[in-house]
């Protein structure tokens, strides 16, 4: 699940020592660390030179504060010093290999005396160091330190939010409450602590420790005539740097400090001052010292809503598996892509500790949220956009093409569709019998009377038409025919956890669909695929592979099938970016599907529209508007007695009001889902109530209840083979040691 210490597989390491005037340089991998001989490089510079570009770039960026961003003149005269600065700091064979590694991981280990020197934006003629690399400091002291108690791994890390201790900062109170309300939907994998307004150093020397992750949101103050008594401003005083130093010499500190505060509380020019770098290494090695592995701090002031897109980008990525130095780049860059790289607030942030540790495995998805967009949302999305692309999108084209010769046939078929479109199921499947015992080889009542079967729950049923379907078609020698049937049966196979089934016909439809120059076919096989590679958390695969069908899709719009389907593309664009945690983008890409299933007065497939929405809902913590949402869907729903469908509503529902703290109605729509999940034996919808149950009696300290539910979980999730049997196993261990 999660674990602190690792690394990734390599880092380029630069050491550079200094003395007097000459600096002594050697850069190598970070595997080649045990060489018994090194080279190292040796280059005399000019500290008064030196030091005339360092205030340059203080001078620079000063100038830019004011202004929020660089004008074009900034960012050329920054560029021109870093890449001054890089001329005279680096050796030949330095500067060669920074210029040709193709290492993302840079480790700057530095002297002491170096720090003030702004590494992070030396330009090399193309890019600053900063964004070209994962970048994170070491520093060597000539101090006496005790080597430090670092952090033990965690089953489940624990995150202390401090935000706004002096209750005069409502953007910090505000970054505390999102970066809280972020992580609220991963509680699974992380436990959040949220602490605001009355926090007094007794709070915080009592509780640091217990913590894995700390990030302040507040003031802190920089003690020109005593550094000890620099710290972080509270409620009732200072939090020193002599406190943590104390604290440190028992119990080990988290592992990472995110301290977003700058030294400018009693600086109402909010300023850099020439020793900028050497305030911000004061507090971050008292930190260090005291066991903490990465400390990130602010340079200076940086503005909300600024300093919040920062976070949140940095803890994203983190909590995705990321390393901590590629969290800061791409923070960085998601600044730069926000507000343009001539925005100032990139350049910002310094990061003390080695670059390419890992704070959190890549992982499987957070079970609780995998349940619910992997299940939930895609065997919601799974059963009703299975059923509406292959009754809407593909039975319109073929009933384009139905035979004349009998028009009793052709009327009972139109009579079979309207009764689908009612929720008459029994009714289609007793007319569409008919057709079929009339004319075997009208097409176009095998994939109705099959996608009928799967809306009532019986895929055995389902996937003996399909079949059926596939050999009609062979025996007209019709193709695209055929690649529909390739694309049904591989669905019913994806839902039922036969992966390497359904990809083959996947691959099958996509195959002969191109051969035959059929573009509807071919984009709805890739967006089935899609989903395919959803499910196996491959979101980047997914979003190729819906990108290719909604431009088919998309030049084709005119044409009812392929406007139907470009909104089934665009709904599962919904999904990808959910899955991404980009929320904002997710529901612009729903409401497009909303819309246009509105325009196509389609009813039936806006259910699926109003379980997503909700879901972001959730996310954004607004619990009614998400009911609101649920029962819309859950009335279509029933009314087209849906049963796959119910199972994963009920599902869904559930979760909900656990997020709302009633376990009461939670359990009630759990134990629906089971039943219905049951009756038409649909095994990942059971084994999503199953844990559900779980989660809800392990929340209510009900051990063996808990066990059970995990375990018959568990029992599903071994036959269908799914990452989710690791999380479950995970569950289990951690009831048995609690």
């Amino acid at each position: 699940m999660c674990s602190f210490n690792m690394e990734e597989s390599n880092a380029l390491v630069l050491e550079i020592l200094r003395q007097d005037s000459m600096l002594a340089m050697s850069i190598f991998e970070q595997k080649e660390l045990a060489q018994t001989i090194r080279h190292y490089s040796e280059l005399t510079i000019s500290l008064t030179e030196i030091n005339k570009l360092c205030q340059e770039v203080i001078s620079i960026l000063n100038k830019a504060s004011k202004k929020g961003t660089f004008i074009s003149d900034y960012i050329d005269s920054l560029k021109k010093t870093g890449q001054v600065l890089w001329d005279h700091l680096f050796t030949r064979s330095v500067k060669d290999r920074l210029k040709t590694t193709i290492i993302k991981n840079l480790v700057l280990s530095i002297d002491e005396e170096l720090i003030n020197i702004p590494w992070e934006l030396l330009y090399d003629g193309n890019n600053f160091l900063c964004l070209k690399f994962n970048l994170g400091r070491l520093v060597r002291t000539k101090g006496e330190i005790r080597p430090p108690q670092y952090r033990s791994a965690t089953t489940t890390p624990k995150m202390l939010i401090l935000a706004n201790p002096t209750n005069d900062l409502k953007s910090a109170y505000l970054e505390g409450v999102y970066i809280k309300n972020q992580f609220d939907r991963k509680r699974n994998e992380i436990s959040i602590d949220f602490k605001s307004i009355c926090i007094d150093t007794l709070y915080v020397k009592k509780n640091l420790r217990d913590y894995d992750i700390v990030h302040f949101a507040g003031h802190c103050e920089y003690d020109t005539d005593n550094p000890k008594n620099t710290g972080w401003v509270l409620s009732d005083g200072r939090f020193t740097t002599t406190d943590i130093l104390a604290l440190g010499e028992s119990l080990s500190f988290p592992s990472l400090i995110f301290s977003n505060a700058c030294y400018s509380a009693k600086n109402t020019t909010e300023l850099m001052s020439t020793d900028y770098q050497e305030k911000n290494f004061s507090l971050a090695s008292a930190f260090l010292f005291s066991g903490v592995r990465h400390y990130i701090g602010t340079i200076w002031k940086i503005e909300d809503p600024v300093s919040l897109v920062f976070a949140k980008e940095f803890y994203t990525q983190l909590i995705k598996g990321n390393s901590v130095g590629e969290c800061m780049r791409l923070a960085r860059q998601r600044l730069i892509k926000e507000y343009g790289i001539t925005a100032i607030s990139w350049a910002g942030y310094l990061l003390y500790g080695n670059p390419n540790f890992i704070l959190f495995r890549r992982k499987v998805r957070p079970a609780a949220l995998k349940f619910k967009r992997d299940i939930s949302l895609y065997k919601k999305q799974l059963v009703r956009l299975a059923s509406a692309a292959f009754i809407i999108s593909i039975v319109i084209f073929l009933f384009i093409c139905l035979p004349t010769r009998n028009p009793t046939v052709y009327l009972s078929f139109l009579q079979s569709r309207k009764l689908f479109l009612k929720g008459k199921n029994q009714e289609v499947i007793l007319l569409c019998n008919r057709i079929i015992g009339k004319d075997s080889l009208f097409l176009a009542a095998y994939p109705l009377i099959a996608d009928t079967y799967q809306r009532l729950g019986d895929r055995e049923s389902a996937l003996r038409y399909y079949f059926d379907y596939a050999r009609c078609s062979e025996r007209k020698h019709d193709k695209k025919h055929l690649s529909c049937a390739y694309i049904g049966i591989a669905w019913i196979y994806h839902q039922q956890g036969e992966y390497p089934k359904a990809l083959d016909f996947y691959n099958k439809a996509i195959t002969l669909s191109k051969e035959n120059h059929d573009r509807l076919n071919e984009a709805a096989a890739l967006r089935k695929l899609a989903v395919w590679y959803m499910d196996k958390e491959n979101q980047d695969k997914a979003l190729e592979l819906l990108t290719k069908s909604s431009e088919i899709n998309r030049e084709r719009q005119h044409i009812y099938e392929h406007r139907y389907n470009l909104a089934c593309d665009y709904f599962d664009m919904g999904l990808v970016f959910t899955n991404k945690d980009d929320f904002m983008t997710a529901k612009e890409f729903y409401n497009k599907s909303l819309r246009l299933f509105e325009k196509l007065k389609l009813k039936n497939e806006l259910s699926d529209c109003y379980f997503n929405l909700g879901e972001i809902c959730i996310f954004e913590k607004q619990y009614q508007k998400a009911l609101d949402y649920y029962t819309q869907g859950l009335k279509i729903d029933e009314s087209q007695d849906n049963k796959p469908s119910l199972a994963s509503d009920y599902n869904m529902v559930g979760e909900l009001y656990v997020e709302m703290d009633d376990l009461g109605k939670a359990e009630r729509f759990f134990e629906q889902s089971i039943s219905i999940s049951k009756q038409i034996n649909a095994h990942p919808e059971l084994a999503c109530a199953y844990y559900n149950l779980g989660l809800l009696y392990k929340k209510r300290s009900e051990k063996n209840k808990a066990r059970d539910y995990f375990k018959a979980a568990q029992d599903i999730y071994r036959l269908i083979d799914t990452s989710d049997y690791q999380k479950i196993k995970q569950e289990l261990i951690d009831l048995d040691t609690q």
